[in-house]
């Protein structure tokens, strides 16, 4: 799901791709675009980009005398933007941007689940606090005195969520957080950042050594932006739409979330917290921690089909009313359907493969002794 650094990441790609680049006539709207059309229309212009937090404003601005025409997006949980010709436009590219270039490209912008929108306008959305990357000294203090708040009532796990304080943060960027400094997910918010109102202020200490010791003893505050910054400084085309694969690098940073041996819960937004250890004290009752598991490579020669059982043909609706599959959980998070397709499929192979003398055999049986019993054969 994008947070922060995929919105940083989305608005550096526009401009590295655009710079330069003249677009022309007007903007089309798909017909299932969450967002109003746009009343723009322009000879010539150029788009730049600029992020905050969890929102990305494009700006339109026409070669001559004409005013800008500024948008601002949410991405929800799917929205990207992408330059392609228009001729090929991509699947779900519910706004589109055409340059003025013969054939002409296209600036999509494209979001499969159509939670992401857009409105006009150069104003971020009210209530959003300062962003946890641009505006760092701004986010922090932003905390620190509204710890009377009644959003840090709550688990730390959900107050980091809370846009008003920490604009930027989402679901795989907390667990991040959390886990490196080992804070339980379900501690009360303000029982943990009480105690870095006066962290680090010593009168007598020298700048250039409270700046030692916050590198050396980073707080959950200076993770919120340096975190966000290691996806961002990771890989220049980490999110680009053209370098997918480069995903399995994001993979590879991931520290917990989604991480095999990792424990998850949900919080009382429904949303999935993945971390190592105990919970904390503010945990839901009812649930278990469950842990993810490892996923076994597979080897095609080691497996052996399983011939299904008497209780498992005899059920089949009662294995589906089970408890959901933490994979299915995560909807709220991102696609996992993929993976559960998989294994159902799998599922089906092996009992498609099942040996058939078995049930051959149990089928003569059984008609025997209907004979015996002076039963009709069955036709």
């Amino acid at each position: 799901m994008p947070e922060c650094p995929e919105l940083h990441l989305a608005g550096r790609y526009i401009n590295e791709v655009c710079g330069g680049v003249v677009f022309s006539g007007g903007v089309e709207r798909s017909a299932v675009g969450r967002g109003p059309e746009v009343p723009f229309c322009s000879e010539a212009y150029r788009i730049s980009a600029a992020s905050r937090g969890k929102e990305l404003r494009l700006t339109l601005a026409p070669l001559g005398p004409a005013a800008p025409q500024d948008l601002v997006f949410r991405f929800g949980m799917s929205g990207s933007f992408r330059l392609c010709p228009a001729a090929q436009l991509p699947r779900h590219a519910h706004l589109r941007f055409l340059t003025r270039e013969s054939p002409p490209r296209a600036l999509c912008f494209v979001d499969a689940r159509r939670f992401g929108s857009w409105r006009l306008g150069d104003a971020w959305q009210l209530g959003r606090g300062p962003c946890v990357l641009s505006e760092y000294q701004a986010f922090r203090e932003n905390v620190l005195k509204n710890l009377d708040d009644k959003a840090f009532d709550k688990p730390i796990c959900e107050a980091l969520l809370n846009q008003k304080f920490f604009n930027g943060i989402g679901n795989y960027l907390r667990a991040e957080i959390l886990y490196r400094l080992k804070i339980p997910p379900f501690e009360k918010a303000r029982t943990v950042l009480e105690a870095l109102k006066d962290q680090n202020q010593d009168p007598s200490l020298r700048p250039s050594k409270k700046l030692k010791l916050m590198r050396e003893n980073p707080d959950l505050l200076e993770l919120c932006h340096t975190v966000p910054m290691e996806v961002i400084t990771a890989d220049k085309k980490l999110f680009d739409p053209d370098h997918s694969d480069n995903y399995d690098a994001f993979k590879n940073w991931l520290q917990c979330y989604l991480v095999p041996g990792m424990s998850s819960l949900r919080d009382r937004n429904g949303r999935t917290i993945w971390f190592q250890g105990e919970p904390g004290p503010m945990a839901p009752k009812g649930q278990t921690s469950r842990k993810k598991r490892t996923q076994l490579k597979a080897d095609p020669e080691a497996l052996t089909p399983k011939v299904a059982t008497r209780a498992s043909k005899r059920r089949p609706r009662a294995a589906a009313k089970s408890p959901k599959s933490i994979e299915e959980e995560e909807v709220a998070d991102g696609p996992r359907k993929g993976r559960a397709r998989g294994r159902r499929k799998v599922t089906a192979a092996s009992a498609l493969s099942e040996p058939e003398a078995p049930v051959k055999a149990k089928r003569s049986r059984q008609t025997s002794a209907r004979r015996g019993r002076g039963a009709a054969p069955a036709v």
